[in-house]
C-alpha cells in the first residue's frame, strides 16, 4: 500500500465482502425474530444491503477495479457471533434483543467503514463516490436507530426480567 488510492481500494473490496456476508446472514436473522416488526427489518435491511452491493460495485467500475479479491474477516467474526443466537432457544423477546444486539454490532462496523471510505474518497477528490457512500452511511444510520427504536419500544418491554436479581441490584444501589 503506497498511496491513498491502494488504501481506498482495499476498503472498497473489504466493504464489498462484508455486504456481501451480511446479505446471506441477513434472511437467516428475519426467519430467526419472532417480532414481525423486527423480521420486517431485517427483510428491509436485506434490500437495502442489496443496493449498497450495487453502489460498491458501481465504485468499483468508476475506479476500474474488480471489488473481490479481499475476506473481511471483522465481518466473518460478527457474523459467527451472530449465528451463536440463531442455535439459542429461550423467551422470544430475548431472542429478538439478542438479534437486535448482534445486528447493530454489525451496524456499527459498517458505520465506521463507511466513514472511513468516505473521507478516503473525500481526499480522492471524488465527489460522485463521495456522495455514493455517503448515501450508505445515512442508510446504515438510519438502520442502526430503527433496531434501537425496536428494542427500546417493544422488545425489551416484553421481555421478561428476574425479579429477585432487580430487587438485589436496587438494594445494592440504596446503599
Amino acid at each position: 500500500m503506497e498511496t491513498v488510492n491502494d488504501l481506498f481500494e482495499d476498503q472498497i473490496k473489504d466493504l464489498y465482502n462484508a455486504e456481501t456476508q451480511l446479505l446471506k446472514a441477513l434472511p437467516q436473522m428475519a426467519r430467526k425474530a419472532s417480532s414481525s416488526e423486527l423480521r420486517k427489518g431485517f427483510e428491509k435491511h436485506a434490500e437495502q444491503t442489496q443496493k449498497q452491493v450495487d453502489r460498491l460495485l458501481q465504485i468499483a467500475e468508476m475506479w476500474e477495479f474488480k471489488p473481490t479479491g479481499k475476506k473481511c474477516k471483522a465481518m466473518e467474526g460478527l457474523i459467527a457471533e451472530g449465528k451463536e443466537v440463531l442455535s439459542e432457544k429461550g423467551e422470544d423477546s430475548v431472542i429478538d434483543a439478542a438479534l437486535i444486539a448482534a445486528a447493530q454490532r454489525v451496524e456499527h462496523y459498517e458505520i465506521s467503514a463507511y466513514g472511513t471510505a468516505k473521507a478516503l474518497a473525500n481526499r480522492l477528490g471524488c465527489s460522485d463516490t463521495v456522495a455514493l457512500l455517503d448515501e450508505t452511511l445515512k442508510e446504515e444510520g438510519e438502520t442502526d436507530k430503527l433496531l434501537t427504536r425496536i428494542c427500546e419500544g417493544s422488545i425489551l418491554v416484553s421481555a421478561p426480567v428476574e425479579e429477585d436479581a432487580r430487587d438485589e441490584q436496587d438494594s445494592d444501589d440504596e446503599e
